[in-house]
C-alpha cells in the first residue's frame, strides 16, 4: 500500500494526497474506523512534506471520510468506507441496447473520431481553424478584466437564455451595417454554429421531411439535417455559385421545408456566389415560398473586389431567411458564441427551445466577446488576419498550379481551396498514399450529399507553415501523377 502515489506537475500536493487516500477509502483498501498513518509516517511513504498531509488530512474531514481523536491521531469514516456487506451487486449493462436511434447517428456519423490524427511531423492540410499565433491576446485579456472589473458578479451567475443585451445591440448594428433591415427581426446568442443550427432545425415544422442545399456543402450542416431526420436534395455548383437551372428543377420536383446555403467562402468549395445568382436565388425562393437558412461562414475574410452582402439583405424587410453567424474561424473558437437573425417572432420561440437545452451561453464568454468588439479591436485585427490569410492564400494556389494534376480548383478567399481531380481518380486512395509520407488533407467526398465527390478533396492552409505548404503540396502533386500513371 502507497507505493502506487504518483504526483502530478502543476496540482497541489496537499490536494492530491487527499484524492489518493480517498480513492484508498472507496475501494476499500482502508477500512471503517482504520486509524491512518501518522502524517509523519506518511509524508515519508509519499515522500511529500508533512504539511501537505496535514491539509490532505483536514480536507478529507471537511469531505467526510476521516475524523480526529484527539491525541490519537485520524481515523477513516465509517459511513464513507466501503463496506462489502451492504455494497450493491456489481453488474454491467449492454448500453447500445438502450441508445435511441439518433444517438446511433451522431456516432456513426462522427469523422472526427475516425479521422486521421496527425501524426509528429506530418504536414496536415484537414483544419479550417483560424492560426492561434495571430490571435490579439493582449486584448482579450484586457477585456475579460475590463469586463470582469464592471460587472464581474453577474456574468459569473446565470445569464439569459436570449443572449448578454449588450451583446445583442452591438451584433443589431454589426448586422445594419451589412445592408440588413432589423425591423421586425431579432437575436439570439448560441453556442457557435452548429448550435444555432440545430435549434433551427429542431423547431421547424417536417411538413415534407426534405432539405435542399448546395452540393457540396458543409459536413457539419449534412450531420445535423440527417440527425434531424431531413432528407437532403443537392444542387450542383456552379464556379459562381448554385446552378440555378438545377435548383429550378429541384424545386419544381419535390415539396421541401427549407433550404440551406453558404453564400459565401462556401465550405469546402470556397466560392463566393455572384451577386446575380444571389438575386437570381432569392427570386426563386420567393416563387416557391422556401424559407432559407443562410450560413455567415467566413464572410468577413475578403481578399479582393467589394464586399457581397448575405441574402438576409437581399430581403428587404422580408422574413423567409434565418441568418446563423459567427465569430469562429475569424476570431476566436474557443469562445463559442454565434447567434441566430431572424423574425423576432420566429426568434422568441427559438429562445425558449434554447432555453430548454442549454439555459444560455456562457454570459463570460459573450462579454469578453463584447467588450473586445466595443474597443474597436476587430476591424484591426481582421485587417492583420486578412493580410496573413491572403498570402498563405496565395502561396497555396500558386503551389496547387505548379504540382497538382487538377481540373480545376475553386476558392475566392477564407481559408481552404477545394481540388476537383479528373473523373474515376480517388483521393482516398490519394490520402492513403500521402499519409505514409507525412501529408494528409481532407477527402472531399464527405462534404457531398448523393456518395460522389471520391475525386475532390479540400485543402485547409490556415494553420500550415510556409515551407509545409510547399513541400506538402509537392508530395501531393507527386503522388496523385503516380496514381494517374
Amino acid at each position: 500500500m502507497f507505493k502506487d502515489f504518483k504526483l502530478i506537475a502543476g496540482r497541489p500536493v496537499y490536494i492530491q494526497v487527499k484524492d489518493y487516500m480517498k480513492s484508498l477509502i472507496l475501494r476499500g483498501a482502508l477500512q471503517g474506523e482504520q486509524k491512518l498513518p501518522s502524517t509523519r509516517e506518511l509524508s515519508l511513504l509519499l515522500a511529500v512534506s508533512r504539511n501537505s498531509v496535514i491539509s490532505a488530512y483536514t480536507a478529507l474531514e471537511d469531505d467526510g471520510f476521516a475524523y480526529t481523536v484527539q491525541g490519537q491521531g485520524s481515523y477513516v469514516a465509517s459511513a464513507a468506507a466501503s463496506d462489502s456487506t451492504t455494497a450493491v451487486s456489481a453488474w454491467t449493462m449492454d448500453w447500445k441496447t438502450r441508445l435511441s436511434s439518433r444517438a446511433l447517428l451522431a456516432e456513426e456519423l462522427d469523422i472526427m473520431k475516425r479521422g486521421i490524427r496527425a501524426g509528429k511531423g506530418t504536414i496536415s492540410f484537414t483544419s479550417i481553424a483560424p492560426d492561434e499565433s495571430l490571435f490579439d491576446l493582449d486584448n482579450v485579456k484586457r477585456a475579460f478584466l475590463d469586463r470582469m472589473s464592471v460587472e464581474g458578479n453577474v456574468l459569473l451567475n446565470y445569464g439569459y437564455a436570449k443572449g448578454y443585451k449588450p451583446l445583442i445591440d452591438y451584433l443589431r448594428q454589426y448586422m445594419e451595417h451589412k445592408g440588413v433591415d432589423m425591423r421586425g427581426k431579432d437575436l439570439l446568442i448560441t453556442n457557435g454554429f452548429t448550435e444555432g443550427f440545430d435549434i433551427v432545425l429542431s423547431a421547424l415544422g417536417q411538413r415534407h421531411g426534405a432539405v435542399l442545399c448546395e452540393n457540396p456543402t458543409h459536413h457539419t450542416a449534412l450531420k445535423n439535417l440527417r440527425l434531424n431526420g431531413f432528407d437532403i436534395r443537392g444542387v450542383a455548383m456552379e464556379p459562381d455559385g448554385i446552378h440555378l437551372g438545377e435548383l429550378k428543377r429541384a424545386l419544381e420536383e419535390e415539396e421541401v421545408d427549407c433550404a440551406y446555403f453558404v453564400p459565401s467562402y462556401h465550405n469546402p468549395t470556397g466560392i463566393v456566389m455572384s451577386p446575380e445568382k444571389r438575386q437570381g436565388l432569392m427570386k426563386l425562393m420567393a416563387e416557391y415560398r422556401v424559407p432559407v437558412i443562410e450560413d455567415g461562414f467566413n464572410e468577413e475574410l475578403r481578399y479582393s473586389g467589394s464586399h457581397v452582402a448575405p441574402l438576409i439583405a437581399a430581403a428587404g424587410s422580408g422574413n423567409s431567411i434565418i441568418y446563423l453567424g459567427s465569430f469562429s474561424k475569424v476570431l476566436f473558437p474557443g469562445l463559442r458564441v454565434g447567434w441566430v437573425l431572424a423574425d423576432q417572432e420566429l426568434i422568441y420561440v427559438l429562445e425558449s427551445v434554447k432555453r430548454a437545452r442549454s439555459i444560455h451561453t456562457s454570459t463570460l464568454d459573450q462579454s469578453i466577446l463584447y467588450q473586445y468588439l466595443l474597443g474597436g479591436h476587430l476591424e484591426k485585427f481582421l485587417k492583420r488576419a486578412r493580410t496573413e490569410y491572403k498570402r498563405k492564400y496565395e502561396l497555396t494556389m500558386a503551389c496547387c498550379k505548379e504540382c497538382l494534376p487538377y481540373s480545376r480548383i475553386s476558392g475566392d478567399g477564407g481559408l481552404h481551396l477545394f481540388v476537383t481531380f479528373p473523373k474515376g481518380f480517388s483521393t482516398r486512395e490519394l490520402l492513403a498514399a500521402c499519409r505514409e509520407q507525412g501529408v494528409i488533407f481532407t477527402a472531399g467526398d464527405i462534404f457531398f450529399t448523393d456518395g460522389t465527390g471520391q475525386h475532390t478533396l479540400r485543402l485547409g492552409f490556415s494553420r500550415v507553415a510556409d515551407e509545409d505548404i510547399r513541400r506538402g503540396i509537392e508530395i501531393i502533386g507527386r503522388t496523385a501523377r503516380q496514381l494517374l500513371g
